[in-house]
Protein backbone atom coordinates (compact mmCIF):
# COMPACT_ATOMS: atom_id res chain seq x y z
CA UNK A 1 0.00 0.00 0.00
CA UNK A 2 0.93 3.42 -1.06
CA UNK A 3 2.09 5.43 2.72
CA UNK A 4 -0.12 7.72 3.52
CA UNK A 5 1.30 9.48 5.80
CA UNK A 6 4.73 10.49 7.41
CA UNK A 7 4.75 7.63 9.84
CA UNK A 8 4.46 5.00 7.12
CA UNK A 9 7.22 6.49 5.11
CA UNK A 10 9.24 5.69 8.65
CA UNK A 11 8.39 2.29 8.27
CA UNK A 12 9.58 1.57 4.82
CA UNK A 13 12.69 3.60 4.90
CA UNK A 14 14.10 1.49 7.75
CA UNK A 15 13.08 -1.82 5.31
CA UNK A 16 15.28 0.22 2.62
CA UNK A 17 18.05 1.63 4.06
CA UNK A 18 21.24 -0.34 5.68
CA UNK A 19 20.81 -0.89 9.06
CA UNK A 20 24.02 1.61 9.92
CA UNK A 21 22.61 4.26 7.45
CA UNK A 22 19.09 3.97 9.33
CA UNK A 23 20.89 4.49 12.65
CA UNK A 24 22.43 7.27 12.07
CA UNK A 25 19.63 8.94 10.69
CA UNK A 26 17.21 7.76 13.33
CA UNK A 27 19.55 8.04 16.39
CA UNK A 28 19.47 10.64 19.28
CA UNK A 29 22.06 11.45 21.62
CA UNK A 30 22.65 9.22 24.43
CA UNK A 31 19.14 7.71 26.12
CA UNK A 32 17.27 9.36 23.30
CA UNK A 33 14.82 10.99 26.20
CA UNK A 34 14.85 13.88 24.67
CA UNK A 35 14.62 12.55 20.84
CA UNK A 36 11.45 10.80 22.17
CA UNK A 37 10.19 13.76 24.32
CA UNK A 38 9.94 15.55 20.75
CA UNK A 39 7.55 13.90 20.12
CA UNK A 40 5.37 12.78 23.06
CA UNK A 41 5.55 17.37 24.02
CA UNK A 42 3.68 17.75 20.93
CA UNK A 43 0.56 15.06 22.16
CA UNK A 44 0.40 18.22 25.60
CA UNK A 45 -0.66 20.98 22.98
CA UNK A 46 -4.16 20.62 22.45
CA UNK A 47 -5.91 22.98 19.32
CA UNK A 48 -9.30 24.53 19.97
CA UNK A 49 -11.28 24.04 16.79
CA UNK A 50 -13.78 26.43 15.82
CA UNK A 51 -17.04 25.69 13.58
CA UNK A 52 -19.37 27.85 11.51
CA UNK A 53 -16.99 29.50 9.48
CA UNK A 54 -17.21 29.93 5.73
CA UNK A 55 -13.38 28.10 5.03
CA UNK A 56 -14.18 26.94 1.53
CA UNK A 57 -10.68 29.10 0.17
CA UNK A 58 -7.72 29.19 2.16
CA UNK A 59 -4.28 30.18 1.63
CA UNK A 60 -1.30 28.31 3.22
CA UNK A 61 1.44 30.98 1.87
CA UNK A 62 3.89 33.08 3.84
CA UNK A 63 7.14 34.58 4.09
CA UNK A 64 10.47 33.75 5.01
CA UNK A 65 12.59 37.07 5.34
CA UNK A 66 10.73 38.73 2.61
CA UNK A 67 10.81 35.60 0.30
CA UNK A 68 7.05 34.01 -0.43
CA UNK A 69 6.53 30.31 0.57
CA UNK A 70 3.68 28.40 -0.70
CA UNK A 71 3.25 26.90 3.16
CA UNK A 72 4.85 27.09 6.30
CA UNK A 73 7.49 24.05 5.94
CA UNK A 74 10.90 23.91 4.70
CA UNK A 75 13.56 21.38 4.40
CA UNK A 76 16.03 21.77 7.22
CA UNK A 77 20.03 21.47 6.56
CA UNK A 78 20.56 17.74 7.61
CA UNK A 79 23.33 15.95 6.47
CA UNK A 80 24.48 13.07 4.85
CA UNK A 81 20.92 13.09 2.22
CA UNK A 82 23.15 10.56 -0.19
CA UNK A 83 22.99 7.86 2.43
CA UNK A 84 18.95 7.79 1.72
CA UNK A 85 19.85 8.47 -2.17
CA UNK A 86 22.37 8.71 -4.38
CA UNK A 87 20.89 12.08 -5.39
CA UNK A 88 20.96 13.59 -1.82
CA UNK A 89 20.58 16.92 -1.38
CA UNK A 90 19.64 17.36 -5.47
CA UNK A 91 16.34 15.03 -5.31
CA UNK A 92 15.91 17.34 -1.64
CA UNK A 93 16.08 20.59 -3.63
CA UNK A 94 13.86 19.93 -6.47
CA UNK A 95 11.36 18.68 -4.16
CA UNK A 96 11.46 21.94 -2.35
CA UNK A 97 11.35 23.61 -5.42
CA UNK A 98 8.48 21.88 -7.13
CA UNK A 99 6.58 22.72 -3.65
CA UNK A 100 7.06 25.58 -3.52
CA UNK A 101 9.27 26.10 -0.49
CA UNK A 102 12.98 26.44 0.97
CA UNK A 103 15.60 24.10 0.83
CA UNK A 104 18.63 23.91 2.80
CA UNK A 105 21.49 23.12 2.16
CA UNK A 106 23.88 21.35 4.93
CA UNK A 107 27.50 21.70 5.06
CA UNK A 108 28.18 17.51 5.14
CA UNK A 109 26.35 17.57 1.96
CA UNK A 110 27.03 15.14 -1.16
CA UNK A 111 26.68 17.63 -3.44
CA UNK A 112 27.99 20.64 -4.02
CA UNK A 113 26.38 23.88 -3.62
CA UNK A 114 26.93 24.76 -7.32
CA UNK A 115 25.39 21.33 -8.38
CA UNK A 116 22.79 21.97 -6.17
CA UNK A 117 21.84 25.56 -7.11
CA UNK A 118 21.81 24.47 -10.92
CA UNK A 119 19.59 21.58 -10.25
CA UNK A 120 16.95 23.40 -7.99
CA UNK A 121 14.05 26.25 -9.00
CA UNK A 122 13.34 27.35 -5.82
CA UNK A 123 15.48 29.55 -2.93
CA UNK A 124 18.29 27.95 -1.40
CA UNK A 125 19.61 28.69 1.90
CA UNK A 126 23.31 27.39 3.03
CA UNK A 127 23.71 25.55 6.55
CA UNK A 128 26.96 26.80 7.53
CA UNK A 129 28.77 24.79 10.80
CA UNK A 130 31.98 27.02 11.61
CA UNK A 131 35.05 25.25 11.64
CA UNK A 132 37.81 27.49 11.33
CA UNK A 133 38.12 31.21 9.49
CA UNK A 134 39.55 30.29 6.35
CA UNK A 135 36.99 26.95 5.80
CA UNK A 136 34.17 29.71 6.89
CA UNK A 137 35.44 32.27 4.67
CA UNK A 138 35.33 30.46 1.97
CA UNK A 139 31.92 28.53 2.45
CA UNK A 140 30.21 32.10 2.54
CA UNK A 141 31.81 33.39 -0.11
CA UNK A 142 31.38 30.25 -2.16
CA UNK A 143 26.83 30.47 -0.81
CA UNK A 144 27.30 34.20 -2.20
CA UNK A 145 28.48 33.43 -5.52
CA UNK A 146 25.95 30.52 -5.97
CA UNK A 147 23.14 32.70 -5.26
CA UNK A 148 22.24 31.13 -1.98
CA UNK A 149 19.70 33.63 -0.22
CA UNK A 150 20.62 32.97 3.12
CA UNK A 151 23.51 31.84 5.53
CA UNK A 152 22.05 29.52 8.26
CA UNK A 153 24.78 29.37 10.97
CA UNK A 154 23.85 25.89 13.36
CA UNK A 155 25.46 26.95 16.40
CA UNK A 156 24.42 23.84 19.12
CA UNK A 157 27.37 21.47 18.49
CA UNK A 158 30.28 23.23 20.38
CA UNK A 159 31.32 19.58 20.81
CA UNK A 160 31.02 16.72 19.12
CA UNK A 161 28.32 14.41 20.43
CA UNK A 162 28.49 10.81 18.87
CA UNK A 163 25.29 8.38 18.91
CA UNK A 164 25.80 5.40 20.45
CA UNK A 165 23.90 3.63 17.97
CA UNK A 166 26.75 4.73 15.49
CA UNK A 167 29.53 4.03 18.09
CA UNK A 168 28.26 0.37 17.79
CA UNK A 169 27.74 -0.03 14.17
CA UNK A 170 31.35 1.63 14.25
CA UNK A 171 29.71 4.42 11.86
CA UNK A 172 31.85 7.78 11.07
CA UNK A 173 29.84 9.28 8.38
CA UNK A 174 29.70 8.55 4.71
CA UNK A 175 32.00 9.03 2.37
CA UNK A 176 30.37 11.89 0.41
CA UNK A 177 30.26 14.57 2.57
CA UNK A 178 32.33 17.45 1.64
CA UNK A 179 30.41 18.37 -1.84
CA UNK A 180 31.09 21.89 -1.55
CA UNK A 181 34.82 20.97 -0.99
CA UNK A 182 35.78 19.28 -4.20
CA UNK A 183 37.66 21.54 -5.51
CA UNK A 184 39.47 22.84 -2.34
CA UNK A 185 40.62 19.36 -0.85
CA UNK A 186 43.62 21.37 1.27
CA UNK A 187 41.13 22.43 3.37
CA UNK A 188 39.82 19.11 4.62
CA UNK A 189 41.88 18.93 6.96
CA UNK A 190 40.31 16.07 8.81
CA UNK A 191 37.88 13.43 7.72
CA UNK A 192 34.96 14.58 9.32
CA UNK A 193 34.73 18.16 8.74
CA UNK A 194 31.19 19.11 8.45
CA UNK A 195 29.88 16.51 10.70
CA UNK A 196 30.65 17.30 14.33
CA UNK A 197 28.66 14.35 15.63
CA UNK A 198 30.71 11.98 14.35
CA UNK A 199 32.83 9.20 16.58
CA UNK A 200 36.22 10.51 15.90
CA UNK A 201 36.59 13.84 15.99
CA UNK A 202 39.61 15.98 16.58
CA UNK A 203 40.12 18.51 14.30
CA UNK A 204 43.52 20.46 13.75
CA UNK A 205 43.24 24.08 13.74
CA UNK A 206 39.72 24.10 14.74
CA UNK A 207 38.45 27.56 16.19
CA UNK A 208 35.47 27.27 19.08
CA UNK A 209 31.98 29.41 18.11
CA UNK A 210 31.39 31.81 20.09
CA UNK A 211 29.43 35.50 20.15
CA UNK A 212 32.31 37.56 19.38
CA UNK A 213 32.48 35.04 16.22
CA UNK A 214 29.33 35.46 15.17
CA UNK A 215 29.90 38.96 14.55
CA UNK A 216 32.86 38.41 12.28
CA UNK A 217 30.73 35.94 11.06
CA UNK A 218 28.03 38.51 10.06
CA UNK A 219 30.97 40.80 8.64
CA UNK A 220 31.62 38.27 6.05
CA UNK A 221 28.37 38.77 3.78
CA UNK A 222 25.10 40.82 3.35
CA UNK A 223 23.39 38.05 2.88
CA UNK A 224 20.52 37.43 6.38
CA UNK A 225 22.14 35.41 8.84
CA UNK A 226 19.73 33.09 10.58
CA UNK A 227 20.89 31.32 14.06
CA UNK A 228 19.91 27.44 14.40
CA UNK A 229 19.80 25.86 17.57
CA UNK A 230 18.52 27.89 19.91
CA UNK A 231 16.86 26.60 22.99
CA UNK A 232 16.79 29.57 25.91
CA UNK A 233 15.22 32.98 25.97
CA UNK A 234 19.05 34.26 26.96
CA UNK A 235 20.15 33.36 24.30
CA UNK A 236 17.18 34.11 22.03
CA UNK A 237 17.56 38.05 23.29
CA UNK A 238 21.81 37.89 22.77
CA UNK A 239 20.84 36.94 19.03
CA UNK A 240 18.48 40.05 18.83
CA UNK A 241 21.44 42.16 20.59
CA UNK A 242 23.61 40.36 17.84
CA UNK A 243 21.63 41.61 15.01
CA UNK A 244 20.41 38.25 13.15
CA UNK A 245 17.45 37.93 11.42
CA UNK A 246 16.38 34.83 12.35
CA UNK A 247 16.60 32.10 14.80
CA UNK A 248 15.18 28.45 14.83
CA UNK A 249 13.84 27.31 17.73
CA UNK A 250 15.89 23.35 17.97
CA UNK A 251 17.25 20.84 19.95
CA UNK A 252 18.71 19.51 16.77
CA UNK A 253 16.19 16.58 17.01
CA UNK A 254 17.78 15.35 20.28
CA UNK A 255 21.10 14.35 18.49
CA UNK A 256 23.69 16.90 20.55
CA UNK A 257 22.51 16.49 24.32
CA UNK A 258 20.15 14.21 26.12
CA UNK A 259 17.84 15.17 29.03
CA UNK A 260 16.55 18.78 27.93
CA UNK A 261 12.95 19.70 27.23
CA UNK A 262 11.66 19.36 23.72
CA UNK A 263 11.72 22.06 21.76
CA UNK A 264 7.95 22.91 21.46
CA UNK A 265 7.98 23.21 25.06
CA UNK A 266 10.72 25.92 24.87
CA UNK A 267 9.01 28.04 21.87
CA UNK A 268 6.15 29.61 23.49
CA UNK A 269 8.64 31.72 25.98
CA UNK A 270 10.90 32.81 23.64
CA UNK A 271 8.84 33.52 21.01
CA UNK A 272 7.13 35.47 23.63
CA UNK A 273 10.35 37.38 24.65
CA UNK A 274 11.63 37.80 21.08
CA UNK A 275 8.28 38.42 19.13
CA UNK A 276 8.72 41.16 16.31
CA UNK A 277 12.55 41.25 17.14
CA UNK A 278 13.62 38.70 14.50
CA UNK A 279 11.72 35.81 12.68
CA UNK A 280 11.78 32.71 14.72
CA UNK A 281 11.50 29.27 13.01
CA UNK A 282 11.14 26.31 14.69
CA UNK A 283 12.61 22.59 13.81
CA UNK A 284 12.89 18.95 16.28
CA UNK A 285 9.48 16.47 16.47
CA UNK A 286 7.16 17.96 13.15
CA UNK A 287 5.66 14.57 11.68
CA UNK A 288 2.13 16.09 11.22
CA UNK A 289 0.59 18.67 9.69
CA UNK A 290 -1.33 19.57 12.84
CA UNK A 291 2.20 19.78 14.54
CA UNK A 292 2.51 22.37 11.80
CA UNK A 293 -0.43 24.63 13.17
CA UNK A 294 0.94 23.95 16.65
CA UNK A 295 4.35 25.30 16.44
CA UNK A 296 2.78 28.67 14.33
CA UNK A 297 0.52 29.00 17.12
CA UNK A 298 2.95 28.86 19.44
CA UNK A 299 5.12 31.65 17.56
CA UNK A 300 6.62 30.08 15.06
CA UNK A 301 6.46 31.64 11.51
CA UNK A 302 7.39 28.30 9.67
CA UNK A 303 8.74 24.98 10.68
CA UNK A 304 11.61 22.51 9.58
CA UNK A 305 11.48 19.33 8.81
CA UNK A 306 14.86 16.82 8.61
CA UNK A 307 14.35 13.08 8.99
CA UNK A 308 11.21 12.75 6.84
CA UNK A 309 13.29 13.73 4.30
CA UNK A 310 15.34 11.06 4.45
CA UNK A 311 12.42 8.81 4.34
CA UNK A 312 10.84 10.33 1.35
CA UNK A 313 14.50 10.00 -0.24
CA UNK A 314 14.73 6.18 0.72
CA UNK A 315 11.60 5.35 -0.36
CA UNK A 316 11.59 7.03 -3.70
CA UNK A 317 13.91 9.80 -4.17
CA UNK A 318 12.77 13.76 -5.31
CA UNK A 319 9.33 12.05 -5.58
CA UNK A 320 9.22 10.59 -1.96
CA UNK A 321 10.58 13.94 -0.70
CA UNK A 322 7.87 16.26 -2.79
CA UNK A 323 5.24 13.42 -1.54
CA UNK A 324 5.82 14.06 2.17
CA UNK A 325 5.82 17.60 1.81
CA UNK A 326 2.54 17.41 0.14
CA UNK A 327 1.43 14.62 3.00
CA UNK A 328 2.05 17.65 5.47
CA UNK A 329 0.91 20.31 3.02
CA UNK A 330 -2.68 18.56 3.20
CA UNK A 331 -2.59 17.64 6.76
CA UNK A 332 -1.75 21.13 7.97
CA UNK A 333 -4.73 22.47 5.10
CA UNK A 334 -7.43 20.36 6.84
CA UNK A 335 -6.07 21.41 10.25
CA UNK A 336 -6.07 25.21 9.44
CA UNK A 337 -9.98 24.21 7.99
CA UNK A 338 -10.96 22.90 11.13
CA UNK A 339 -9.94 25.90 13.24
CA UNK A 340 -11.96 27.90 11.34
CA UNK A 341 -8.94 30.09 9.59
CA UNK A 342 -8.71 31.06 5.89
CA UNK A 343 -4.97 32.05 6.18
CA UNK A 344 -1.79 31.23 7.68
CA UNK A 345 -1.60 34.89 9.04
CA UNK A 346 -5.10 34.11 11.09
CA UNK A 347 -2.94 31.75 13.76
CA UNK A 348 -2.61 32.90 16.98
CA UNK A 349 -2.18 31.15 20.35
CA UNK A 350 -5.74 31.32 21.55
CA UNK A 351 -6.14 27.83 18.76
CA UNK A 352 -4.31 25.75 21.29
CA UNK A 353 -3.33 25.07 25.27
CA UNK A 354 -0.61 24.19 26.28
CA UNK A 355 0.26 22.78 30.60
CA UNK A 356 0.55 25.62 32.63
CA UNK A 357 3.98 25.10 33.79
CA UNK A 358 5.45 25.49 29.84
CA UNK A 359 5.83 28.84 30.51
CA UNK A 360 9.03 28.46 32.49
CA UNK A 361 10.42 26.24 29.86
CA UNK A 362 13.23 28.49 28.59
Amino acid sequence: MDPINLCDYEKLAKKLMRPEAWDFVDAGCNDEATKNRNRSAFEEVLVRPHFLVDVGVRDLKTTVLGQEISFPVMIAPAGSQTDAHPDGEIASARAAGKSGTIFALPTASGHGMNEVATASTGPLWFQLYHYNNELTEYLVSMAEKAMYSTICLTVDTPVPSPKERDIRNNHSGPEMSWGSLKDRPDLLQHRSVGIPDTINWDPPGYTGLTWDKLDWIRSLTGLPLVIKGIRTVEDALRCVEHGVDGIVVSNHGGRQIDGTFSAIETLPSIAESAEGKLEIYFDSGIRRGLDVLRALALGARAVMIGRPVFWGLAVDGEAGVTRVLELLRLEFDRALAYCGLKSVHEIDRSLVSIPPNWSARV
